[in-house]
Formats: structure tokens, C-alpha cells, sequence
């Protein structure tokens, strides 16, 4: 089972930034032990919903050439507030330092407009193969499932050309751009 804390896309612009929505629900089965009689999203979902985003921008910056975006560094995280059932935290990263294998963001969450968590990340990107020359099936089946994930999570508003959507190919069933 796999855990993506992003349910929604709102902006993304490819090399600087992005901008996502994840709505916590009472539904969420963390929420029964975290905290019984307070539930409230944990410190390290949050933390994991700015890494999800992150890995988002990276992939489409990339055009999706690495299957694996993995948390390197969290710097300087801070949590200002609780994230509560029936709340949105509003999640967005951007582009500090993109090198050769890492790509430095700064993130932030906010809770109606009030700060919850901040900080940066260094996500490491890199390909199964890189190392087990093997795996090579199984990079180009993960750079897909990440293309399908921000085809989900992803739509541009109206007005848009087509050639400044990301994804407006993958829509007309033509391979994406991304």
C-alpha cells in the first residue's frame, strides 16, 4: 500500500514551484491514535505532504527521468500549527538549488492562510538501474505511475495552450510531455 499525502494539484509551473491540497478527513485511520480525544494530522504526514509536492515539481522539472525522488535532508522544519479533520493544508514548494542528483525546496503548509509547518528539503532523484542495470523495467513502469499520479492530481485551468500544459497530451491519450 502506498500513501500519497497530496489529493489535489493546484499550480505547478515546472522548474519553480508548485502548489497542492491535501484535506484531512476523520476517515484517515492515523487520526484514531493520534490523538484519540485531539485528533490532528502528525508532525511527520505533515513533513511527508511538503516531501509528496516536492517530488511532484521535481518529476515534471525532470520530464519524469528518474524513478525515484527520496527525501535526503529536512533542514530547519518548523510546525506552527495543528492540522485538524475537515481542514486543507495548502502545501508549496519550491525550487532552491537543482544539481546533479539533488534538488534543494523550500516548503511551506498553511491552514487558512496561518502558517502550520515550513522548512527545506534536499530530495535525491535517481534510477533504480543506475546501480542494477536490471531494474530497468521496473524505472520506466515508476516514471509512468508518476505521469498517471499528476495526470490525476493535475488540472490546469482553462485558457491554457496546450503546449504550456504539461499534460494535455496524456488528456488526448497521445504520450505526455512530462
Amino acid at each position: 500500500m502506498q500513501f500519497t499525502f497530496v489529493d489535489r494539484v493546484l499550480e505547478l509551473e515546472s522548474g519553480v514551484k508548485v502548489t497542492t491540497l491535501k484535506c484531512l478527513s476523520m476517515g484517515e485511520e492515523y487520526l484514531a491514535d493520534h490523538f484519540p480525544r485531539f485528533p490532528v494530522m502528525p508532525g511527520v504526514l505533515m513533513l511527508q505532504a511538503m516531501v509528496d509536492a516536492g517530488a511532484l515539481l521535481v518529476a515534471a522539472t525532470d520530464d519524469f527521468a528518474h524513478s525515484m525522488i527520496t527525501l535526503k535532508e529536512a533542514r530547519n522544519v518548523r510546525f506552527a500549527d495543528f492540522v485538524q479533520p475537515g481542514r486543507v493544508l495548502t502545501v508549496t514548494a519550491e525550487i532552491h538549488k537543482f544539481e546533479d542528483r539533488d534538488v534543494e525546496l523550500k516548503a511551506r503548509g498553511c491552514v487558512d492562510g496561518r502558517p502550520a509547518v515550513n522548512g527545506r528539503l534536499v530530495l535525491e532523484r535517481y534510477n533504480l538501474a543506475d546501480t542494477r542495470p536490471l531494474l530497468n523495467d521496473t524505472d520506466a513502469y515508476l516514471k509512468q505511475r508518476f505521469r498517471a499520479q499528476l495526470a490525476l492530481l493535475y488540472h490546469p485551468p482553462e485558457g491554457i495552450a496546450a503546449e504550456d500544459d504539461p499534460q494535455s497530451t496524456a488528456r488526448d491519450g497521445q504520450q505526455s510531455k512530462i
